[in-house]
């Protein structure tokens, strides 16, 4: 029995709370029911807040002027008066609590499963138009019959296992998150038509409607992957902002973006959002760097112009002569 707290409960309700995912994995892990106390029924769990007050009084107060420079000290403080408070003898029960536990507990444990918990989050995602999930900066596949679905992504240290309407459908190997894609290909389509209306060609097409460096920057976009659809998500978005900033400077923006070499969706909004897409460019040219007096020159490099300096001596005097 567990308090609302939103480690343990994500929706608090009287019929039907909302056990967190995580929590609730960890709970079939070692085949634990959790049964959440009703809000603001404190009486609901009064034996555990009767147990915390007990430890309060017991251990914490008895080591509240004792200083402790470590978790493992800290511990070895608690230890005997743990004990001590277990095998205190109580009046009510008759018994101590450790007795207790040996008679009534202890039996009806189960034995601790074989595979130890492996912590997991829970979230949930839609798949693309490239059927593929985003799930911290890095996109994972899943079967293209999902187009548009909503799946909860269950993520562990090494792992990202991916489930629809409660079945695994597909699991990858964890990757850190660098914009790039893990596809299996059994969950692509023949011929990567993973819909009869998006091809590379009709993005192309949508491209050209704009302007040849539009053409080009998605062509380019679509050519760096390893499979053209991988792109088309980061295609659609670069054609969708001619909606918010107008063709011509959409077409400005990519003709300036392929001669920086800048590849990707977040560098081109950014030269649209900065207005760099109107501001001429500067042709460069093989005139000299500037010569000035106050610029030094770099430590070997002959002297461009004026009379060499003067002899000095060790204490900075000039010497006569040549």
């Amino acid at each position: 029995m567990s308090d609302n707290l939103k480690a343990g409960v994500t929706r608090a309700c009287f019929y039907d709370p909302a056990i967190n995912r995580t929590y609730a994995d960890m709970a079939a892990h070692y085949a634990t029911a959790v049964v959440p106390a009703r809000p603001r029924k404190p009486r609901d769990k009064a034996k555990v807040e009767a147990a915390v007050l007990l430890a309060e009084r017991w251990i914490l107060a008895r080591l509240r002027n004792r200083q402790f420079f470590g978790l493992d000290a800290l511990n070895a403080a608690i230890r005997p008066l743990l004990d001590q408070l277990n095998g205190k003898l109580s009046r009510h029960l008759g018994a101590s609590r450790r007795d207790l536990f040996e008679r009534l507990d202890k039996p009806a444990l189960k034995p601790l499963p074989a595979e130890p918990y492996v912590y997991a989050d829970w979230k949930q995602c839609r798949v693309g138009l490239d059927y593929h999930v985003d799930v911290g900066r890095h996109y994972y596949s899943v079967p293209h019959q999902l187009l548009k679905q909503k799946l909860w992504v269950r993520i562990t240290a090494r792992t990202v296992e991916i489930f629809f309407e409660g079945k695994r459908v597909a699991a990858h190997a964890r990757t850190s998150g660098n914009r790039q894609h893990s596809t299996h290909r059994n969950h692509m389509p023949p011929n990567h038509r993973f819909r009869t209306d998006w091809t590379p060609e009709r993005i192309r097409r949508l491209a050209a409607r704009i302007g040849p460096s539009t053409e080009a920057f998605v062509e380019v976009v679509m050519r760096e992957r390893k499979h053209p659809e991988q792109g088309f998500r980061t295609c659609l978005g670069v054609i969708r902002l001619a909606k918010t900033f107008g063709r011509d400077r959409l077409e400005a923006a990519c003709d300036r973006a392929l001669a920086i070499n800048a590849r990707s969706y977040s560098s081109l909004q950014s030269i649209l959002k900065n207005g760099l897409d109107r501001v001429p460019r500067t042709p460069a040219t093989d005139e000299p760097a500037i010569t000035h007096p106050n610029i030094r020159r770099p430590k070997g490099a002959p002297r461009m112009n004026g009379p060499p300096p003067a002899r000095r001596s060790v204490c900075g005097c000039p010497l006569l002569g040549k």
